[in-house]
C-alpha cells in the first residue's frame, strides 16, 4: 500500500533506526506527526528499547523523554481510577471487564507503554448495567450527555451508556454491555466475551478479555469507527497486540481465525491484518492472511477501501494529507454510522441531530 512520501511516523515504527538517519528537519517533522498521532510516548519508546534515542540529539531526545513521563503519570492515575470503579461497584457487580487502553495497563501488556487514553472502558453483563450505573452514580460519576435524545440513543441502539464523567476527577467512563450496537450488522455474543475473560491478579472481580478477544474488540472497534484522530495509534495497537499475543501462544493464529467466525468478527479481522501488515509490516503467516482472505469485499469494494484508509491511518497532520484526505475522512464517518443502524434509523438519526439538536440547544 502507498503511503504519503511525508508520512515518517509509520516508517520509523516499522524501522526505529530509520530515524537516525533523518536531517534536523526531518525530525522536527517526525515529533510533529507523531504528536499529532498521539504516538510520540510510543515512539520513544521503540527508540529506547532499540538503544537508539540515546544517539538522537539532546534537543530531539527532550520532546520524547518528557512525553513518556507524561504517558508513565497517566498510567499512575490510572491505577487509582480503577482502585476508585472497584471502590465504587463493590457489591453492585461481581466482574467487570476492562477494555482498551485501560485493559492495555493493568494487564501490563506492550500495547500499554507509551500509551496516551482520554478515558476508561468498561464492560458488564446487560442485566447489571443498571446496578452498575447507579453504583458508579453514588461513586461519584455522572452522565456527560442530558439531551433526552441522547439518552434514548445510547440506552435504546447504542452498546454502551452514555458516557459518565467524575464530578471532581473529571474523569470519563463509558460502561459497555457489548462491543457493537445492537443495531448494527456484526453481532458477536457479549456473553461468549464474557465468559472467556480473564481474571487480573491482585484485582478481585476485574478482569479483561481474552486474548483472541482482546484483539478482535480492537479490531472492531477500528473498523467500524467514525473518527480517525487516533487511527495510526490504533492500528498500532493491534501491531502490538498481534506480535505480543502470537509469540506466547503458537496455535494463536488458529484459534484467532475461529473465534472470528463464531463472533460473526470475520469481517474486521480481514482489515486489521490487511493494513497492519502493509502499513506496520506485522509479521502475519501466509496461511492466517489466506484464511481472512475468504471474507474480503468484492474487488471494487477493497479498492475502494484501500484508498479510504491509506489516508485515514495517515498522521493527521498538514504534511501527510493530500486532496483526497478530507472526502476519504467524511466516507468513513459515513460509513461508520452506515455500520451502526439500519438505514431508516440512520436517516432519522442524522435528520435529528442535523435539524433537531441545535435548536434544541438554543433554547
Amino acid at each position: 500500500m502507498k503511503t504519503s512520501v511525508n508520512d515518517m511516523t509509520a516508517k520509523a515504527l516499522r524501522d526505529p533506526a530509520s530515524v537516525l538517519a533523518l536531517s534536523a528537519t526531518q525530525l522536527d517533522l517526525l515529533i510533529r506527526q507523531a504528536r499529532a498521532s498521539m504516538l510520540l510516548p510510543r515512539l520513544g519508546s521503540r527508540l529506547q528499547a532499540s538503544a537508539c534515542l540515546a544517539q538522537l540529539p539532546a534537543a530531539v531526545r527532550a520532546h520524547f523523554e518528557s512525553t513518556q513521563v507524561i504517558a508513565r503519570k497517566q498510567n499512575q492515575a490510572l491505577h487509582w481510577e480503577i482502585n476508585r470503579i472497584q471502590a465504587a461497584l463493590m457489591g453492585a457487580v461481581s466482574e467487570v471487564i476492562l477494555l482498551k487502553g485501560a485493559a492495555y495497563v493493568m494487564a501490563d501488556l506492550p500495547a500499554a507503554h507509551g500509551r496516551f487514553f482520554s478515558d476508561v472502558d468498561l464492560l458488564v453483563a446487560k442485566a447489571h448495567l443498571g446496578a452498575a450505573e447507579a453504583a458508579l452514580m453514588l461513586g461519584g460519576w455522572i452522565s456527560a450527555h442530558h439531551d433526552a435524545y441522547d439518552q434514548r440513543y445510547y440506552r435504546d441502539w447504542m452498546h454502551e451508556l452514555p458516557p459518565m464523567q467524575h464530578l471532581t476527577r473529571q474523569t470519563v467512563l463509558d460502561l459497555h454491555h457489548t462491543i457493537l450496537p445492537e443495531t448494527a450488522r456484526l453481532h458477536p455474543d457479549p456473553q461468549k466475551l464474557i465468559a472467556a475473560a480473564v481474571s487480573l491478579p491482585g484485582h478481585a472481580g476485574l478482569k479483561v478479555l481474552a486474548p483472541v478477544d482482546m484483539l478482535l474488540h480492537s479490531a472492531t472497534h477500528l473498523f467500524h469507527e467514525g473518527e480517525f484522530d487516533k487511527g495510526l495509534r490504533d492500528l498500532s495497537d493491534l501491531d502490538i497486540l498481534l506480535r505480543h499475543f502470537s509469540g506466547l501462544d503458537p496455535d494463536f493464529w488458529r484459534k484467532l481465525s475461529a473465534r472470528a467466525m463464531e463472533l460473526d468478527l470475520a469481517r474486521p479481522l480481514f482489515y486489521a491484518l490487511r493494513y497492519t501488515t502493509r502499513i506496520l509490516q506485522t509479521p502475519v503467516p501466509p496461511e492466517a492472511l489466506q484464511e481472512v482472505s475468504r471474507h474480503s469485499p468484492n474487488r471494487f469494494t477493497l479498492r475502494l477501501m484501500d484508498t479510504l484508509y491509506s489516508r485515514a491511518f495517515r498522521p493527521h497532520h498538514a504534511s501527510c494529507q493530500d486532496w483526497l484526505a478530507r472526502p476519504a475522512l467524511l466516507l468513513l464517518f459515513i460509513r461508520s454510522h452506515w455500520l451502526k443502524m439500519p438505514f431508516p434509523l440512520l436517516v432519522r438519526h442524522l435528520f435529528h441531530k442535523a435539524f433537531i439538536s441545535p435548536k434544541d440547544a438554543q433554547i
